[in-house]
């Protein structure tokens, strides 16, 4: 064949090869995009670990036995820790026993009525330091006993002894663990089992809680993996159409804030808005994390109660460097990487921090003596060379668990001196003074100190204007953590309303969601300028957002809001309910609910809500109030006043519910009885005018006119620019025929010179 030939034979191959490509290119084109279609559309189910176990056997052989693995189990002889053999534990003025019958579990314990009972043990919660055991009630629920096993030092004891310490709770408080606070299915159980459904109804208030494996298994945290199997046993030429491996969540190639996040959806102090859904873009989405404020916190962020740990490291250099949880935890065993200084070492250099230059401390070997920590713990020579000990210094929660600060801080004694902020010098060396270990610290490291925001955040506690100055600095700084600015923004909110209200405008549009959230949060709907800023967020992409507009324009006149947010606003409402549904097995979301179903007008379902919120805490006195107040609106007088008798024993010096209970009483005719408590209110309120108003129209009532115009005079005092009050003295004055009258008439005239109808005090001064 000549050579013209081969070259006509061989474009021709080309050419037949370039026309087959194409269509087979179009054809896999189409099959990926057909793949993704399908994806989209196909929904993620839940298959199980042993589905995972032929791939990743190395990850599932570091989880099995973790605390995630050990989380929460059915009771039996491989899973019960605690000692079962007919022992005795007496506490809280009770003999309680534990025993097995027939291979189950038991507990001889107080009941719902008081009274002790057998209560069978149906499953365990946790595994170390301490295991706790949950029993069923009728209704769906689990409890969790007090009775808690200690598995470090074997024995058993009593939660209520370690954490209410000095109080007896009985079966009528609602820590006792027959009630509400020690719930599983809304307490804990989101965060101890995998898919994770709470089913509560809240028209019965019963339960019907599932989950799909009973520990913190595989899809807990990568999601349900249905798509992953499908992809994983396609060839690999085939799974292109598959995003991040057909899995909902994503785990790897995460900066530090989307990896921490992952983690803080359990490890965080929060409110949960609904079931968790894997995948959500936010988990803002799901639940609310708290904020490093007090009562949980103290006022420099340091953990006061307990924290799980989202809430300290996010305040943190670590974080704000962009190290991650996995950096220093293995995420399938949950230990750490390293033990000792090692962990700390892979970043720190140990020539400059392994060293007693450093840490001045003596090293393990040295001689010396113990100390015993502010917690009780006792650290052995050489435990001072730990970067954890003065870094991370902990604390003891549920009793026996010690857990670690993870807001990484150096030790501050001067703070503690300015503060009353625990320092880890202090904390371990518990019988010194600050002014001792603040002189070590200056005599090894000098006597510089870096500004620390709690002192801001104290300042602004106090309501001081540097302490408003000092929150706008750390707002407006991008070096500070996002959870520290976000907490500067709550004391502007809370503190600073009026002043800060720019401020709070500008960060509802922050991209960063808590700092949006907050501001929204802080902010009080006053007039029509805050009204019009947080209509917009109704179409925020975020459920906490939304939800949080929609409570704050529950109270709202529906007539101000502009048409073009009504029908959205619906819809963000109806969500709202659901949320407040979700949350309704606790009294303070049926609190909550039966606020909504108030503002809506729905009084049958507010006051049923109202009810049942008592009865779960009827330490909840707030809510006697609020029901008070529905009765007053349907009529139910006798029904209020003994709600407003029942809350003043208890808060004798509320101002506010003083004199609404005054008021109460004059509808009641009880009239020497609305005087006294007028009076009272006056006494907790005395700048507020219309108590005034209000003791003297009772005064003149009573016949009493010398103290009628003393009190109507002190309302105009106490509110000058007040034209209602002024027209209560005249019209006082026209009925007795007072001598003052035609000068009160003329003052009027000259300071309300522009009031509809003024002229007609004319009539009243004298030529």
């Amino acid at each position: 064949m000549d050579n013209k030939k081969k070259i006509e034979n061989i474009s021709l191959i080309l050419i037949v090869a370039i026309i087959l490509l194409v269509p087979v290119y179009l054809i896999k084109e189409k099959i990926s995009k057909a793949r993704i279609d399908k994806e989209s559309q196909t929904e993620h189910t839940f298959v199980g670990r042993s589905t995972c176990i032929e791939c990743h056997a190395k990850e599932y052989q570091a989880w099995e036995g973790s605390h995630h693995d050990l989380a929460m189990d059915y009771a039996n002889d491989s899973t019960v820790l605690g000692d079962f053999n007919n022992v005795e534990l007496v506490t809280q003025g009770n003999t309680h026993k534990f025993y097995k019958k027939d291979d189950k579990f038991f507990v001889f314990t107080d009941g719902e009525n008081g009274e002790m009972q057998e209560f069978e043990v149906k499953y365990t919660f946790g595994y170390t330091p301490l295991q706790q055991y949950l029993v069923e009630f009728d209704g769906g629920r689990l409890q969790t006993l007090p009775l808690t096993w200690n598995t470090v030092d074997s024995n058993w004891y009593h939660m209520v002894d370690s954490i209410y310490k000095n109080e007896k709770v009985d079966h009528k408080n609602w820590l006792h663990w027959t009630n509400q606070a020690q719930n599983w299915n809304g307490m804990c159980a989101d965060c101890h089992s995998t898919n994770l459904v709470k089913g509560y109804n809240v028209e019965t208030d019963t339960y019907n809680t599932t989950w799909s494996e009973i520990d913190v298994s595989c899809e807990a945290c990568h999601g349900p993996a249905s798509q992953h199997l499908e992809w994983a046993n396609l060839p690999k030429y085939s799974r292109n159409g598959f995003t991040n491996y057909g899995l909902t969540v994503q785990t790897s190639n995460l900066d530090s804030k989307a990896y921490v996040e992952q983690c803080a959806r359990c490890h965080t102090r929060r409110g949960a808005l609904s079931d968790y859904k894997h995948g959500n873009s936010s988990f803002y989405n799901h639940m609310i994390p708290s904020l490093p404020t007090e009562p949980d916190f103290h006022i420099d962020g340091q953990i006061l109660d307990e924290d799980y740990v989202y809430t300290s490291f996010t305040q943190s250099k670590m974080y704000m460097n962009g190290i991650k949880c996995n950096d220093c935890h293995d995420v399938h065993s949950t230990k750490r990487l390293f033990e000792g200084n090692a962990l700390c070492l892979q970043c720190h250099k140990a020539d400059n921090y392994d060293t007693k230059n450093h840490h001045f401390h003596k090293d393990f070997g040295e001689k010396g003596e113990a100390v015993i920590s502010e917690s009780g713990v006792r650290f052995e020579v050489g435990e001072g060379t730990q970067c954890v000990n003065c870094h991370m210094h902990g604390q003891y929660f549920m009793g026996i668990d010690y857990r670690n600060d993870h807001s990484f801080r150096n030790p501050r004694p001067d703070l503690s001196k300015k503060l009353g902020t625990p320092n880890a010098c202090n904390q371990c060396h518990a019988n010194e003074t600050n002014d001792w270990a603040q002189a070590y610290i200056e005599k090894w490291y000098g006597k510089r100190k870096r500004y620390q925001y709690g002192e801001a955040f104290a300042l602004a506690r106090d309501g001081s204007d540097e302490g408003f100055e000092k929150l706008k600095g750390i707002y407006s700084d991008d070096l500070y953590p996002e959870i520290v600015r976000s907490t500067a923004i709550e004391f502007m909110g809370t503190q600073y309303q009026d002043s800060a209200k720019s401020i709070l405008f500008e960060a509802l549009l922050n991209l960063n969601v808590q700092i949006r959230y907050t501001a929204l949060r802080s902010l009080n709907i006053s007039d029509n300028q805050m009204l019009d800023n947080i209509l917009p967020l109704l179409y925020d992409e975020v459920k906490a957002i939304r939800i949080e507009v929609a409570s704050k324009l529950m109270g709202i006149d529906s007539t101000l809001i502009s048409e073009n947010y009504k029908e959205v606003l619906k819809q963000v409402s109806a969500e709202y309910l659901e949320t407040l549904k979700h949350s309704a097995d606790f009294p303070g979301g049926k609190f909550n609910l039966a606020n909504y179903y108030y503002n809506h007008g729905i009084l049958d379902k507010a006051e049923k809500f109202y009810i049942a919120a008592l009865k779960q805490d009827n330490q909840l006195h707030d809510i006697k109030i609020n029901l008070a107040y529905l009765y007053n609106t349907q009529g139910k007088s006798d029904k209020a006043a003994l709600l407003f008798e029942s809350y003043l024993e208890t808060n004798p010096n509320n101002g506010a519910v003083l004199f609404s209970y005054g008021l109460l009483l004059s509808e009641l005719t009880r009239y020497n009885e609305s005087l006294e408590y007028l009076l009272k209110a006056n006494k907790v309120q005395p700048l507020n005018a219309r108590i005034d108003y209000n003791i003297a129209m009772m005064h003149d009532f009573l016949k009493n006119e010398k103290e009628a115009e003393r009190f109507l005079i002190q309302s105009i005092t106490k509110d000058t620019e007040n034209f209602a009050y002024y027209s209560a003295l005249l019209n006082f004055y026209v009925k007795h025929k007072h001598p003052e009258l035609s000068n009160l008439a003329k003052q009027m005239l000259a300071k309300f010179p522009n009031v509809e109808n003024i002229n007609q005090l004319n009539q009243f001064v004298e030529e």
